[in-house]
């Protein structure tokens, strides 16, 4: 236990990395793509398995015997485990953080689209999603589902904010992401590697989803709710794809049409 540091002051500097988590906009300056946050323990357990560098860890007093498998693996790393009370977790955090577990990790340089598609089966393809829980929610089910890596537009949410990795369970943390200027030029490069890709879409004059055949390498497209998927978006994909739903119900939610559309692609032949 000796690496385990007592902090008995919010304005402790050791703690700076967890300032003011609630202001999005300090934030986005103090993380800029330096470093980034997780929370929870199945996150942090998560942060641990995907070999990011840890900078720190931060835990409230009835945390560090559950955490404490993970401290020879820490110590190894150069990894800083910090022990505050939780009034002192609030001062620096600006809320009650009730999970009482934090950490600080560097960012990785994200990979270009080639490295995520090499010897990839299954992709998703993010467009315009600016919602850090959506996200999060179609990480964890592209891992549950063994997807294979994630292509985002210039326009969706960062993928290392701390909502989305929460969301996320840590999982987006081991899959790879890459930030593209738009989709059409990233469909096309997937294209000659052999994908077939699905825009998915409400539209009734696509194909029903569990009429289509599945390929040996398919990615999902999937848009931001509301506004759905660029035109020029929807006429670069192979096919346009919807779930077909009752007629008394507007649309899903975009989480849960990436896991239903997933799970359809996985399933037993």
């Amino acid at each position: 236990m000796e690496l385990v540091e007592r902090i008995e002051r919010a304005d402790d500097a050791r703690l700076a990395d967890y300032a003011s988590l609630n202001d999005q906009r300090f934030r986005r300056r103090l993380e800029r793509d330096e470093f980034f946050i997780a929370e929870g323990f199945v996150a942090v357990d998560r942060l641990i398995e995907s070999g990011h560098h840890i900078r720190s860890v931060l835990l409230a007093p009835s945390r560090v015997e559950r955490f404490s498998h993970h401290l020879s693996t820490l110590e190894r790393a150069g990894s800083a485990v910090y022990v505050a009370d939780a009034d002192v977790i609030a001062g620096v955090v600006g809320f009650d953080l009730h999970r009482g577990v934090l950490a600080a990790a560097d960012r990785r340089a994200s990979p270009d689209v080639h490295e995520v598609v090499d010897g990839a089966r299954r992709l998703a393809l993010l467009e315009g999603l600016n919602d850090h829980e959506n996200l999060g929610a179609i990480a964890r089910a592209a891992s549950a589902f063994g997807f294979d890596g994630i292509i985002i537009d210039r326009t969706c949410t960062d993928p290392y904010s701390r909502r989305t990795v929460r969301v996320s369970m840590g999982e987006i943390l081991s899959l790879p992401v890459a930030r593209v200027d738009g989709l059409s030029a990233a469909l096309a490069t997937i294209g000659a590697a052999g994908f077939e890709s699905w825009a998915m879409t409400p539209g009734v004059d696509a194909d029903d989803l569990w009429s289509r055949p599945i390929p040996d390498r398919v990615a999902v497209v999937l848009g931001a709710e509301g506004s759905g998927l660029d035109g020029d978006t929807l006429r670069a994909a192979s096919h346009r794809v919807r779930i077909p739903i009752s007629p008394t119900v507007d649309s899903l939610n975009v989480g849960h049409a990436a896991a239903i559309t997933f799970a359809a692609i996985t399933r037993p032949a």
